[in-house]
């Protein structure tokens, strides 16, 4: 009994072994030292554990969406936040406008939910990197959403235009910014370029020039 329990723990050391090492060769994943990795294959391990419990969930139709593992399977959630979410707030509580919502006059016939992803209206997960820019990947996916209803199309738009060229208007590159003030800047520009004229490397500084036309 001892050393089928024995086979049964050395077949998923390996399993965890050989899923690991794919996971650094496919991310490009390399430590310092041995304590270092191993600190990371327990966070990566944690992870797994974490998706794996979700996704069975959402195989019994108790979530809304898959997850998967990517290239910060090694950061812990802290970790992923103060690298990846950075955001400097205090550089955008100046002049953030108020604003009234007024609800609509009837609610009636609403559907309990509407997810868009199955209408074709939204763009494939994206990636900020190391830059404070969620302001301007929500700006941009609210309007490839908006475009393919009026459209059909669906066309994925350029949030480094928005990084690079919306200073102007309050926002703060890879340091912060708000949606709206993207929309001010889109409207005055008479639109944005395409992700693909305009490609994001998630650094501020002016890779194109932002009186071009590129639109």
């Amino acid at each position: 009994m001892k050393e089928i329990l024995l086979l049964v723990l050395m077949a998923i050391s390996s399993a965890f072994s050989d899923d690991w090492e794919d996971f650094k060769l496919a991310h490009g994943k390399s430590y310092g030292t041995s304590q270092e990795e191993l600190l990371r294959l327990k966070i990566y391990e944690a992870n797994k554990k974490l998706i794996e419990e979700h996704n069975t969930k959402f195989m019994e139709g108790l979530a809304s969406f898959e997850m998967g593992m990517n290239q910060f399977g090694d950061l812990t959630y802290e970790e992923f936040s103060e690298v990846i979410l950075c955001l400097n707030e205090s550089r955008l509580q100046k002049d953030i406008p108020t604003y009234t919502y007024i609800p609509p006059a009837t609610l009636d016939k609403v559907p309990e939910e509407v997810d868009w992803r199955q209408q074709g209206a939204v763009t494939p997960v994206k990636n900020q990197a190391a830059c404070g820019s969620c302001w301007a990947f929500s700006a941009t996916g609210a309007l490839e959403g908006q475009h393919f209803r009026k459209t059909g199309q669906l066309v994925s738009l350029s949030e480094q235009q928005l990084v690079d060229c919306s200073g102007i208007y309050g926002n703060h590159g890879c340091q912060g910014g708000m949606p709206d003030r993207a929309y001010k800047y889109i409207i005055a520009n008479k639109g944005i370029a395409t992700e693909q004229a305009y490609p994001y490397n998630g650094r501020d500084g002016k890779g194109f020039r932002c009186d071009c036309d590129w639109n």
